[in-house]
């Protein structure tokens, strides 16, 4: 059973930067494309980057282009996302997901969240000066 644990998130000041971590257990990354959402309440679940774990291609919203990177730490099987420059409106519950079937050198992946079937429980982002 595949779990993925969000951490790193926490309030930060407009202009500051934070490092999310995806961590799995009982799955490895390898193979896989891997997402990170946000969302706030009232509002559509938001894909903001993307990862092909086999090739390392990548995506990004533009909302967080030039702002976030996403990244892999393939010797302790996670998924990270840089956060720099950020935004009052970059406040939000921030999640990563997984999509569990296999795929190898395909070089895109997607932000639809519809794309991933296996989610993490998130952690809070909050820009406020």
């Amino acid at each position: 059973q595949v779990q993925l644990v969000e951490s790193g998130g926490g309030q930060v000041q407009p202009g500051g930067s934070l490092k999310l971590s995806c961590e799995a257990s009982g799955f490895f990354f390898d193979y896989h494309k891997i997402g990170w959402f946000r969302q706030t309440p009232g509002k559509e679940r938001e894909g903001i980057s993307c990862l092909s774990h086999s090739d390392g291609a990548t995506s990004y919203a533009d909302s967080v282009k030039g702002r976030f990177t996403i990244s892999r730490d393939v010797a302790k099987n996670v998924v990270l996302l840089q956060m720099n420059d950020l935004k009052p409106e970059d406040t939000a519950v921030y999640y990563c997901a997984v999509d569990t079937s296999i795929s190898i050198g395909t070089r895109w992946c997607a932000l639809g969240a519809r794309m991933y079937d296996s989610w993490g429980q998130g952690t809070q982002v909050t820009v406020s000066s």
